[in-house]
């Protein structure tokens, strides 16, 4: 177990043979801090054009945010964040070890599976849900012949949109913990077991401190997401501060009170990302010193296995399977009218092209973040990796009305472009890919960076040979976590896309809107099958 200590700048660092190695030059910390302020500063767009919007409110503006309704609407919010997260993280964290480390039966089919509910837009997810569990839906359909159920308890508000919410964002937990479980030291373990620790005792001594950082990393977008989410929560009636902008958007000419409901917003993620600093300042930090040696120890579940395989097969039922097979039975219906083939092919191509490349440009934005906040932790450093964060608590209506505002400003040839379109997506979702890149590249031990330097390599080279197969799992982790959280963005696409750029997530909002469900059926179940493919790849490859 090696803990890691800040980078000594002004004098080098220390190699275990008592030299020190040559600190890095100024001009190579230039090169990592101008391409992360520069992502950083389009980050804070949205922010500064939110202070802009507020700075012309009114004094009707600033009587809305101290009506009782705003704290109410706080508290929902806060409330349904927080009870998103701890759900998110039991299940995340318990679905990833029993992937992982458990015999469990199927886990590889597990281990994809639980996975997938990212793939389902929140406004699709929960319109489902609500099909088919609401008091007069599906479930309740095929009850009254048998059991004689006439109504069953309602969905909608706070437990509607927990559910919903919960089942579409577990897996923000559950990739980055599966990431640093395959990047964890078997060795770690094994000294537990050779001092006499039995399983549970390692589980709770060695695994689960190790886990740390993901679960704080996983945790956070989970939180967000629960935050800037506008489908799950209008669908379900349940008002949030998401909802509550959108309404303002939507009914007001002026959108000065729109934007300071915004900015309340961007306040409750400062407040997350200051707690999640917090919290990591305490945290042991962990790198493996055996990589590429031992396979981990697989725990032998027993008689626990069936009840273990129960268990993931009821989440992945009521996550993915019950979603699907309402869609398929809407899928039916629409068959019966003729599929539009060329529409949805068209869509399929665009939303795949758009998501390819804003997963690779937010995953290469995201490197220098990382590497600074974790190689060269400071202040400064730590506070441009929490920034990184702002955008994804924002509604995407917020971020595109921001670049537009921006853009027809400053670079009018941007607007309604490709490029504009993946900038948008890289605000949105840059936390997705920092988190999983901070949680693989920490237990990365820097003593191999290190050797390598001492070898003469230059830092380029060394990071290219060394660190960069080392972070395959994480790199991997952020592109699916961004690919597949982009091809379900409607707000921004919507705003920003190319004129004629129809995308999925944006064929089945239309089709939602007008409550043509059978007709959304098609591109809904191909989105998910299109998420479920690279998913499931990269899962495989990672799998012991």
């Amino acid at each position: 177990m090696a803990e890691l200590g800040p980078l000594e700048a002004a004098g080098g660092l220390a190699a275990p043979g008592g030299f020190r190695l040559p600190r890095l030059s100024a001009q190579r910390i230039v090169l990592l801090w101008l391409p992360a302020a520069a992502v950083t500063a389009a980050v804070v767009l949205p922010v500064v054009y939110l202070v802009l919007r507020a700075s012309e409110a009114g004094p009707a503006t600033w009587d809305l945010l101290s009506r009782p309704q705003t704290a109410r609407i706080l508290g929902n919010s806060v409330g349904l964040a927080a009870s998103v997260t701890a759900a998110s993280w039991l299940l995340g964290a318990s679905l990833a070890l029993l992937t992982v480390r458990t015999d469990l039966p199927f886990r590889r089919f597990f281990a994809i599976a639980a996975a997938l509910p990212l793939a389902v837009p929140s406004y699709v997810g929960a319109y489902l849900l609500a099909a088919a569990l609401g008091p007069r839906g599906l479930l309740q359909e095929a009850l009254e012949p048998v059991l004689g159920v006439t109504r069953l308890p309602s969905i909608y508000g706070f437990p509607g949109a927990f559910l919903a919410l919960t089942l579409l964002s577990y897996p923000y937990v559950l990739l980055p913990v599966r990431a640093a479980l395959q990047r964890m030291d078997p060795a770690l373990e094994e000294s537990a077991r050779s001092l006499g620790h039995n399983t549970w005792g390692v589980l709770r001594r060695v695994t689960l401190p190790h886990l740390v950082p993901a679960l704080l990393a996983g945790g956070l977008l989970v939180a967000l997401y629960s935050l800037r989410d506008f489908g799950a929560v209008s669908l379900l009636r349940f008002t949030t501060f998401t909802r509550a902008i959108y309404i303002q958007y939507q009914s007001a000419f002026d959108r000065s009170s729109a934007a300071a409901l915004s900015l309340v917003l961007v306040a409750l993620t400062v407040v997350l990302l200051a707690m999640e600093l917090r919290a990591r300042h305490g945290e042991v930090r962990y790198a493996s010193t055996g990589i590429g040696g031992k396979t981990a120890q697989v725990i032998r579940l027993g008689h626990w296995r069936w009840l273990a395989l129960a268990y993931c097969l009821a989440l992945v039922g009521v996550a993915l399977v019950l979603p699907t097979g309402v869609l398929a039975y809407w899928l039916l219906r629409a068959l019966q009218a003729g599929p539009e083939l060329p529409t949805l092919l068209e869509a399929t191509g665009h939303s795949l092209l758009a998501s390819a490349l804003a997963a690779l440009a937010t995953v290469v934005a995201a490197l220098p973040i990382v590497i600074l906040s974790v190689r060269y932790p400071s202040d400064r450093s730590r506070w441009l990796d929490r920034l990184a964060h702002i955008g994804f608590a924002l509604p995407g209506v917020v971020v595109a009305l921001a670049l537009v505002f921006f853009g027809l400003r400053g670079a009018p040839w941007l607007y309604q472009t490709l490029p504009m379109l993946v900038l948008a997506y890289l605000v949105l979702f840059l936390p997705q890919a920092t988190a999983s890149l901070r949680s693989s590249l920490i237990q990365i031990p820097r003593q191999l960076e290190e050797s390598g330097r001492s070898l003469g390599r230059q830092p380029l080279a060394v990071f290219h040979r060394v660190t960069l197969p080392l972070l395959r799992p994480g790199l991997m982790a952020s592109a699916a976590l961004v690919f597949l959280t982009t091809m379900k963005e409607l707000q921004a696409t919507l705003l920003l896309g190319p004129l004629g750029f129809r995308t999925l997530s944006t064929e089945i909002w239309s089709a939602v809107s007008e409550a043509f469900f059978a007709e959304a059926a098609g591109p809904a179940l191909v989105l998910i099958l299109t998420c479920s493919i690279p998913m499931a790849y990269f899962i495989l490859r990672d799998q012991p």
